[in-house]
């Protein structure tokens, strides 16, 4: 199987915002959309950025209350590991396993068009053993 196949299934909306948001943007963002990770993008076709809730964590730790007031831009995760629509779920599972990470922008031709996250493969492996 094959990430085009989950995003057939879920779809292929992503939440994206601006490197210039508030980080408490960005987290009021992330619980509204009941999501993990938001994408930074300027135009929201491709990625500056990826900004988790661990990111968000990891600020917290280091700057206390003040990381509410720091933009995406100042925490997010610049080196973000991506996906393709035609690479199988063995591929993007050892992605996610090795780099321990939970969520995937998936590109095509360098522009966004999904989001997969290691619960979307979690119920799209369930589901296919039913």
């Amino acid at each position: 199987m094959k990430v085009e196949s989950i995003l057939k299934s879920k779809g292929n909306r992503v939440v994206t915002m601006r490197p210039e948001a508030s980080i408490a943007t960005v987290v009021h963002r992330l619980k509204i959309e009941r999501i993990g990770a938001v994408v930074i993008s300027s135009d929201g076709a491709t990625v500056a950025g990826i900004l988790s809730e661990r990111d968000v964590l990891h600020g917290l730790a280091e700057h206390g209350a003040e990381v509410l007031r720091m933009k995406a831009d100042d925490l997010m995760t610049r080196e973000v590991v991506t996906c393709a629509p035609g690479d199988g779920l063995r591929q993007i599972m050892g992605k996610m396993t090795s780099r321990r990470i939970r969520h995937l922008p998936v590109l095509e031709e360098g522009r966004l068009c999904g989001m997969i996250s290691i619960g979307d493969v979690v119920k799209y492996r369930l589901d296919e053993a039913k």
